[in-house]
């Protein structure tokens, strides 16, 4: 267990390092958000499923946002979610907009009352720069629910 934290802390470390410096993964400017998502779930100390829907490929201010955002939102899952949490991510897009799901059956909390940290309102602030918005649904022993919306880009 202690190596896993270990290994946990040193993945955390890089990504702080990684988002610090501005670069994103190479593959995220390759091959899009679904195939980075990919690489990060197959890293990840959770069980991650990645569903990709999207059509095509967005600007890229869209496919980091998204990318970040639901990073975050991984992450998060990983960190309070509990013994044996999982997560989905769901990528989509209908009527001019993508959308991002990140969904995890961990310990949820209670919106109304928890303390809004740092990572959920950097998580707001991101989707809202490229005119997006977020949502988020949570109940204590429900999991969490974080969707976001963003207007698609010309392709």
């Amino acid at each position: 267990m202690l190596e896993r934290l270990g290994t946990e802390v040193d993945v955390a470390i890089e990504e702080l390092r990684t988002v610090a410096h501005g670069i994103y993964p190479p593959v995220l400017g390759d091959r899009g958000v679904g195939a980075a998502l990919k690489a990060v779930a197959r890293s990840s100390a959770i069980s991650i499923r990645v569903r990709d829907e999207w059509r095509g490929r967005q600007p890229e201010a869209v496919e980091t946002t998204v990318y970040f955002c639901c990073q975050e939102c991984l992450q998060n899952a990983a960190k309070h979610g509990g013994r044996g949490v999982s997560a989905t991510v769901r990528l989509s897009e209908d009527d001019g907009h993508v959308s991002f799901t990140v969904e995890d059956d961990g310990a949820g909390f209670d919106p109304g009352t928890a303390a809004r940290g740092a990572g959920l309102t950097n998580l707001a602030d991101r989707v809202a720069a490229v005119g997006g918005t977020l949502e988020i649904n949570a109940r204590p022993g429900r999991g969490t629910r974080v969707r976001g919306e963003i207007p698609a880009g010309p392709r």
